[in-house]
């Protein structure tokens, strides 16, 4: 036999091995774990792959982390028997799988950073909101003096979302800044500085004089502000930071998220539950009161909550937690905290049923399920105002309650909370938000 023929039947043997091994069971399913993976410094955490494979873990970094007690860098094992990573150091360090120590079959990526603590929340808070400029929600035509329909929007292109923030270079606070200018100005032509999907574009327009109450208009419906029942997810010990809600605060019209000139967050009683059904949402139903029960501002309304800091004492007397993220997230059961009635916090038991991994922020990061019989008696599953409601995993805050299945109110969506900590992170990028 020729040395080229051999060759080839080496290759083709070594191909064919290399190809059944990638589609074995086993190796698919080790090739399923995450890419990447985010602990905190001196954590150990333990993995059980409960396979018949012996694989080589290779690291590109020593003092980083060990393997079984050993910090090498080179450690073959069996995976029909848990091992153990523990955290010795911040830094970031590959760790390559190969099987037999020879063919590479995995690569993943460790990313070791100091621990994070936080205050879980529960709190069921009143949630007032105030817009920057006023949101265009709708039109209307006017009868003008002379019995003729008018539709000055038209005029100037007005679209539905529009955020207007000044008219005539006035700044625009509340849709009755809009009325008081407009009359004031009359029947000249007037410019309005709009917001336009996140750009700045300019109008011009004729306000009409309406036959009906003799004042000007310009045919749009606007909105200046909201107000809601929430749940606060979680602040910081030190300086007090805050972060509720989960998802942002949207206009009921348009779904537009609504950008903040100011708002506060307030202690809410809860007067009733509405229970929710198949096709029915339930919701919680409370009072607060701006004068006496404000706890914090409004700084931020993103798509993972709104953030800001608090001001006064909210009364609860929970001991900070770590953040846990979502490499540390497993399927099973949890726990999240939420207020259903007077007797303040308590604490539910959830399934987590399904876990996304995630490499870009996204509200839909876990699949819950309620399983607490007491929750599912009184609410019938999730309901509106326990958005932001902290879901705590293995001694971690994990995530935070974000949606509703409307046809199904025992499951529904939740966000990872390394998502809001970052949201906040961004917001006080300058300061340690979460020193303890």
């Amino acid at each position: 036999m020729n040395r080229n023929k051999i060759k080839y039947l080496i290759f083709a043997f070594l191909s064919a091995l290399i190809i059944y091994i990638n589609y074995t069971p086993a190796i698919k399913s080790v090739y399923q774990t995450p890419n990447y993976y985010k602990f905190f410094e001196g954590e150990k955490v333990k993995f059980n792959f409960n396979l018949p494979l012996k694989v080589g873990f290779y690291t590109d970094r020593q003092g980083i982390v060990k393997i079984n007690n050993d910090e090498s860098g080179n450690n073959i094992l069996n995976l029909d028997k848990p091992f153990s990573v523990e955290t010795l150091n911040c830094g970031k360090v590959n760790i390559n799988f190969r099987l037999f120590g020879i063919f590479p079959i995995k690569s993943i990526y460790v990313d070791v950073i100091p621990t994070i603590k936080v205050i879980p929340g529960g709190d069921s808070i009143g949630v007032k909101l105030n817009t920057k400029g006023a949101l265009v929600v709708g039109y209307s035509d006017i009868i003008g003096t002379d019995d003729k329909i008018y539709s000055p929007y038209r005029e100037g292109k007005i679209q539905i979302g529009d955020i207007i923030l000044e008219i005539n270079n006035i700044k625009i606070n509340s849709a009755d800044d809009i009325t008081d200018i407009i009359n004031n100005q009359k029947d000249t032509m007037i410019t309005l500085k709009i917001s336009r999907k996140g750009n700045i574009v300019y109008s011009k327009l004729h306000p009409v004089l309406a036959k009906d109450d003799k004042k000007y208009k310009l045919g749009l419906w606007v909105r200046d502000h909201t107000a809601g029942i929430g749940t606060l997810t979680f602040y910081t010990e030190d300086k007090k930071y805050y972060a509720a809600l989960g998802h942002a605060i949207t206009d009921i019209d348009t779904g537009d998220i609504l950008s903040v000139n100011n708002g506060q967050i307030m202690k809410s009683k809860i007067t009733s539950v509405s229970k929710g059904k198949r096709s029915s949402p339930g919701e919680l139903r409370g009072i607060f009161l701006e004068e006496v029960d404000t706890i914090g501002d409004i700084e931020k309304n993103t798509e993972y909550g709104i953030y800001g800091k608090i001001i006064n004492p909210i009364g609860i007397s929970l001991k900070p937690i770590p953040i846990g993220y979502q490499s540390q997230v497993i399927e099973g059961p949890a726990k999240i905290l939420t207020t259903i009635d007077n007797t303040g916090v308590k604490e539910f038991d959830i399934q987590i049923i399904k876990k996304v991994d995630q490499k870009n922020p996204n509200q839909k990061g876990m699949i819950i399920k309620i399983v607490d019989k007491e929750l599912l008696d009184k609410t019938g599953g999730i309901v509106q105002g326990m958005s932001g409601s902290p879901i705590i995993q293995n001694g971690k805050l994990i995530g935070a309650v974000t949606h509703v299945f409307v046809n199904d109110p025992t499951k529904g969506y939740a966000v990872y909370a390394e998502w809001m900590i970052n949201e906040m992170e961004n917001l006080h990028h300058d300061e340690n938000v979460f020193k303890n």
